[in-house]
């Protein structure tokens, strides 16, 4: 019987690790590239000290640690407020009531995302062109987090990426050009969609409304957005919130690819 009691136990702990790790691995995805990074880098730390001094037998400064810690809860739900956001959105996402759901966020159990699914030439292309153009121009590459919500404020499509359909969408006199466009894999799924506009007000103020509403739906989903300035010509590529500079299409192209994988 005690034997197995033994393994019961074992076989608890072992899911405990497992689950500690999983945990940890997507707390580490949802923060990786942004500036949380260094600040959840520092709370590891600084606990791993805190439980070296507790082993030691240091009890002023473990003492001191441990009141630290259990006050930084509370600071830490405002410093990764949108981190938080992100996790609860992906888990209230209608993603998580379908089949392919709850696997598609654990990637254990599905294929990687195959980057050949998008066409990043011919989507580059497009981008291009409109930029010859200075037809100025929102793209929105939706990745885990579901973007049915906002989906909804356009019109649904369903059409393979190419440059003809994209440059005719963001026509001037076209019904479809104003608003975002939601492209997922090799497809675009919505033209003239409206995004929330984001609310940081340490935005440049000579960023027009186009890219406040890009910074406000990469703030709340992993979403990355690529802005067409009519005005300058450039190309803008935007992720949690922040903007991230590029050399030329070639540098652009390795980004949208690392973020696909």
């Amino acid at each position: 019987m005690e034997f197995f009691d033994l393994i019961n136990i074992d076989f608890i702990n072992v899911i405990d690790v497992v689950l500690v790790f999983v945990l940890l691995y997507y707390v580490y995805k949802l923060v990786k590239g942004t500036a949380a990074i260094n600040i959840l880098i520092g709370i590891i730390l600084i606990y791993i000290i805190w439980k070296l001094t507790d082993l030691l037998d240091m009890n002023i400064f473990s003492n001191l640690l441990g009141q630290f810690i259990s006050v930084g809860v509370f600071a830490l739900i405002v410093v990764f407020q949108q981190e938080i956001r992100k996790f609860l959105l992906m888990l209230g996402s209608n993603n998580l009531t379908n089949n392919k759901l709850y696997f598609k966020y654990l990637k254990i159990f599905k294929p990687s995302r195959d980057i050949s699914q998008m066409n990043i030439d011919e989507f580059l292309k497009s981008c291009e062109n409109l930029s010859k153009n200075k037809t100025g121009a929102l793209f929105i590459i939706e990745r885990n987090n579901s973007l049915d919500f906002v989906k909804n404020s356009g019109d649904e499509l369903y059409v393979e990426i190419s440059s003809p359909i994209i440059e005719s969408i963001f026509f001037k006199n076209s019904p479809l050009h104003d608003g975002a466009v939601i492209i997922d894999g090799t497809f675009i799924t919505a033209a003239r969609v409206i995004l929330p506009i984001s609310e940081n007000q340490n935005i440049d103020s000579r960023l027009g409304l186009r890219h406040r509403a890009a910074f406000g739906i990469t703030e709340k989903t992993d979403a990355i957005a690529l802005v067409l300035s009519e005005e300058n010509k450039k190309i803008t590529f935007i992720k949690n919130g922040e903007i991230f500079s590029h050399k030329n299409l070639e540098n652009l192209k390795t980004m949208i690819e690392a973020e696909l994988v």
